[in-house]
């Protein structure tokens, strides 16, 4: 059931965002110790997790209400979960390989990088994505139309924002049942914890189950 007491986040919660995202990236890419993939991706979420911080913190505690950080029925982060791992295991199936993914992938199966991998792309990456696609522009779109329409526009807007074709077809699906999870339950939990088994997921098979 979609919740009646839903606070939408205003346009200038979106446009602070936007604004801060490149100011902090010039104050922050400057000062990176090297441009390895995993450096320049790990500065990239961090920036855009303080962005977040920056755009939400004039709501004081209404930030969290407007996000969708409330409780959820512990039915949907299990069936999200299982969603998840079937459209992966689905969606591999095509043989789309994306060259960023095949860079990770590669990255990840070096000694010593599973970690730091599993905490950048299977934590700080989902946290950081769902908070801007499922958070802020979700909630936005929901205040300023209905929540069918921030259902699809950010589903598509998430896929878009993978860039390599390859990816946004592989993310898609994902991003549907993400943004499903989100209006089903007016909560942000669900998707996001179903979006970090899915990269943790991903990340595992990439190191343990390299035929699959």
């Amino acid at each position: 059931m979609i919740y009646k007491d839903y606070r939408p986040v205003p346009w200038w919660s979106l446009a602070i965002f936007l604004a801060a995202l490149p100011a902090i990236g010039f104050g922050v890419v400057p000062f990176l110790p090297d441009r390895e993939m995993m450096t320049v991706l790990g500065a990239f979420f961090v920036i855009g997790f303080l962005a977040v911080i920056v755009a939400v913190a004039p709501l004081g505690w209404a930030a969290i209400p407007a996000l969708g950080l409330r409780p959820a029925n512990w039915k949907y982060p299990v069936f999200g979960v299982l969603g998840t791992l079937a459209l992966s295991i689905g969606v591999s199936q095509f043989g789309l390989e994306p060259q960023g993914m095949k860079q990770v992938i590669e990255i990840v199966r070096e000694p010593k990088q599973l970690a730091i991998s599993l905490l950048l792309l299977a934590v700080l990456a989902p946290l950081v994505e769902e908070l801007v696609f499922r958070g802020l522009l979700y909630g936005w779109i929901a205040g300023r139309w209905n929540s069918l329409a921030a259902w699809l526009i950010s589903s598509l807007v998430f896929a878009a924002a993978h860039v390599e074709p390859a990816h946004v077809i592989l993310v898609l699906p994902l991003g549907l049942l993400f943004g499903w999870l989100r209006r089903r339950t007016d909560s942000l939990l669900p998707s996001l914890f179903a979006h970090i088994l899915n990269n943790g997921f991903a990340l595992l098979a990439a190191v343990y189950l390299p035929g699959l």
